[in-house]
């Protein structure tokens, strides 16, 4: 439920040349060296006063020696002509004063005489570093939803169908379907009105969209009726995905994990005893009042941050000023494949850990957890492809080390996320091995995820939406056949769709435009 990324750098000066010491001594037209240090006897003696210029000497040597750091850092003599002419030297003291028919001999025989020295350019701050804290605190806000299946389980038991999944398990479904794809789209738009019209624009766009959105994911819900504790826990869910996405949007991170505290606290002590069937069903509603409630203060805030005068005229001009509805089409997508191949991923559990798990397993519990480091590793992944634009020379160079900052990145991601499949996994009550195919399946839906996030962040959306669709449909049409996707398809469709956003985020990160 995280919007793109964005942060427009400006252009980045080339320091791939060495820098320049000042030069202690430059050569005059008659063959002499001038020194330039205070003395060559250790500054025992102040250097005597110069005498007044002679007609033996050229006058050219004093403009080289007080244009010297601007003629070594010229890359062509127009640009010594230009700083002259800038300078306000006519022609005619050009030719009287120094004997030269114009600007541009001049800035020849400066550019000739004077060695080349690029300095480096000053140190500059990263502007996509980021404090690792706030994404961990992220990643938990994520996952801690995933624990109200788990209080909520005796009310959504019933008969059993398909693959042993519980008569519940369709309406949550489609509502989370629904709710996934449309507050990723919304996520994005509330973005860009934030962008451009700061909190009050994008307060706005959130309590509309929000309320629509919750409504659609429970409608989704009727169209698979289940019994009626199901009908409630999808109602919730739906209103729970549209707080949520407010209050992520909105930076009040720390209000979303409050308002997670029952259900925390709840599955906790869960551990221990058993809770009576009133404590189950209030701490969920708990949590989704709390959440409701602190979306609708900070939205209220938000929105009443905005001056009434400047108000009449952003409501005339939201229409023709904001973000066409069309450029969220692919975000919206693209979170309805991830959330497509996460439910298979979650019917895969169902088999491993039977009916119980049939809400969320091992693997959603570590794919949620693992968004956290994921946002972070977005940020790193952007400053160090910044980094790695300001050291390239030539465009060639550029691609690998973007190449090697992507492959770095993801590394670590997935190097994280297949330690907390394992962790869950063993953690998890009851629960067989977790085979390697298995963990790689996991593991490679995480590259998908990941990849497409990355692309999203930089603009291009279209290539992760359609290409997490089709590897959704390959992994779906099984299931619509009444047969289980086996894992070896399930690893195969999404190594072959990570495979594509890979190579087009290393050609995205090689290129000069894409860092602007």
């Amino acid at each position: 439920m995280s919007g793109p990324l964005r942060l427009v750098p400006g252009p980045v000066p080339d320091p791939s040349r060495p820098a320049a010491t000042p030069p202690t001594s430059v050569f005059t037209g008659q063959g002499r060296v001038r020194d330039h240090k205070a003395g060559d006897d250790g500054g025992r003696h102040q250097r005597a006063p110069r005498p007044a210029p002679s007609w033996a000497d050229d006058p050219l040597d004093d403009l080289v020696e007080r244009l010297a750091d601007v003629c070594a850092a010229a890359v062509h003599p127009d640009e010594i002509a230009a700083f002259l002419e800038a300078d306000g030297l006519t022609g005619e003291q050009i030719t009287a004063r120094y004997g030269r028919r114009n600007v541009f001999e001049l800035a020849t025989e400066l550019y000739e005489r004077v060695p080349r020295g690029f300095p480096e350019p000053p140190a500059r701050s990263d502007p996509w570093h980021a404090k690792p804290g706030r994404f961990l605190l992220r990643g938990v806000v994520f996952t801690l939803p995933g624990l109200g299946y788990v209080l909520s389980t005796p009310f959504l038991e019933g008969p059993t169908g398909l693959f042993g999944l519980s008569a519940g398990t369709g309406p949550l479904a489609a509502s989370a379907l629904v709710g996934w794809a449309w507050n990723q789209a919304l996520a994005h738009r509330a973005y860009r009105w934030l962008a451009l019209g700061g909190s009050p624009a994008a307060a706005a766009c959130l309590r509309i969209g929000g309320t629509l959105g919750a409504v659609l994911a429970f409608a989704a819900a009727l169209v698979l009726p289940g019994p009626g504790a199901a009908m409630a826990f999808a109602a919730g869910q739906s209103v729970y995905l549209a707080a949520a996405t407010a209050l992520l949007v909105l930076g009040k991170e720390r209000e979303l994990l409050y308002s997670l505290l029952p259900i925390g606290v709840g599955s906790t002590v869960l551990l221990w005893i058993d809770l009576p069937s009133v404590v189950r069903a209030a701490l969920p509603l708990a949590t989704v009042l709390a959440a409701l409630s602190a979306a609708a203060l900070a939205i209220t805030r938000a929105i009443a941050e905005r001056p009434k005068a400047t108000a009449d005229g952003e409501e005339k001009n939201r229409k023709s000023a904001g973000p066409r509805w069309h450029e969220s089409v692919p975000y919206g997508l693209f979170g309805l494949g991830c959330a497509v191949l996460t439910s298979v991923a979650v019917l895969g559990d169902v088999l491993r850990y039977g009916a119980g798990a049939s809400l969320t397993g091992p693997s959603v519990i570590a794919l949620t957890l693992s968004m956290g480091v994921a946002e972070w590793l977005l940020y790193r992944c952007r400053g160090l492809a910044l980094a790695a634009l300001a050291e390239s020379t030539t465009a060639g160079a550029l691609l690998l080390r973007a190449a090697w900052v992507l492959a770095r990145c993801m590394a670590v991601y997935l190097s994280v996320l297949a330690v907390l499949v394992y962790t869950t996994a063993a953690l998890w009550p009851d629960g067989p091995h977790l085979g390697p195919q298995r963990l790689a399946a996991v593991v490679a839906l995480g590259a998908v995820m990941w990849t497409g996030l990355l692309l999203q962040a930089f603009g291009t959306a279209w290539i992760p939406a359609l290409s997490t669709l089709a590897a959704a449909v390959v992994e779906t049409v099984p299931l619509a056949l009444h047969a289980w996707t086996p894992t070896s398809v399930q690893l195969a469709a999404c190594c072959c769709t990570a495979a594509v956003l890979l190579g087009a985020a290393t050609a995205l990160l090689g290129r000069i435009t894409a860092h602007r």
